[in-house]
This record gives structure tokens, sequence and C-alpha cells, in this order.
């Protein structure tokens, strides 16, 4: 069962990698030379589906993240679209013509309001990394009092 509830999941480890890269507001070349890496290599690896578990450690270490993070996040499609197009402002104004070809403008823009919606889901996913990061630091804590 664990398996299917698996496989019924929607990741992509390089989409993960670059969300994460966005989010932390690094560049490929950036990152590339903390990792020892070409910008066309770090590229490349951002387009795979699936990446190797080394390769995700790679990543997780250099974006200071859990590699779980990046194994596990999945793909929310209206963000993928919204992150890989670009609106202009006015660009969904004035969609209606008439037959006296009298422009109508949208007050309504949908556009705006899913923009706002994915900023603050990137501010959600940083506040997790965050807690993450925090959590990590307790763990250690814990550890060290212990021995």
């Amino acid at each position: 069962m664990e398996t299917k509830e698996h496989t019924s999941r929607n990741t992509h480890h390089g989409h993960a990698v670059k969300r994460f890269r966005h989010t932390l507001g690094k560049k490929q070349e950036a990152l590339a030379s903390e990792m020892g890496l070409s910008q066309a290599l770090i590229s490349t690896y951002e387009q795979r589906k699936v990446l190797s578990d080394d390769v995700i450690e790679r990543f997780a270490k250099a974006l200071n993240v859990a590699p779980e993070l990046i194994k596990e996040l999945e793909e929310d499609p209206v963000t993928f679209i919204i992150e890989n197009n670009t609106f202009e402002n006015g660009s969904v104004s004035n969609i209606a013509i008439t037959n006296d070809n009298e422009n109508f403008s949208n007050t309504y823009n949908p556009i705006e309001q899913i923009l706002a919606l994915s900023k603050e889901k990137t501010t959600l996913y940083e506040r997790i990394v965050e807690l993450e990061k925090e959590k990590n630091a307790l763990l250690e804590k814990l550890l060290k009092e212990k021995e």
C-alpha cells in the first residue's frame, strides 16, 4: 500500500531543487560554484524528474535543506504554470470586444490573485525550511546533551 501511495505522488526532484534555489534567491551560477559544478550541469539536473540519492544529498547540503524535502516536494501544476510564464500588466484586461469595437476593461484580474497566492505559498515554504533548520538544531543540541 505504501508503494501505491508513493507512485501516485507527483514529485519532480529537479523542479524541487529549482524551487528551493529560487526561494533562497540563488542563481544557477552561484550554486554551481558552491558545488564545484558547471552552470549547464545544474540546469540539466533541474530538468530531470528523478535524481540519484547522492546528487540529492549534494544539492540538499548546498541549499541547506533536508534531502527528504527535495525528494518529497510535490509539484503544484498551478505554481509551475505561473513560474514558467510571464504576465505583463494589462495582459488580461481588454479581453472582450463588442461589435462596435468598444473595449471593456476587466476590473477583476484573477492572474494577480493567483500570483499573490503563489507568493504566499513561497513564503510558507520558506517558513517550513526555517522550521526544519530549527528542528535540526534542536535535535543536534539534544544529541550533544545525551553524550
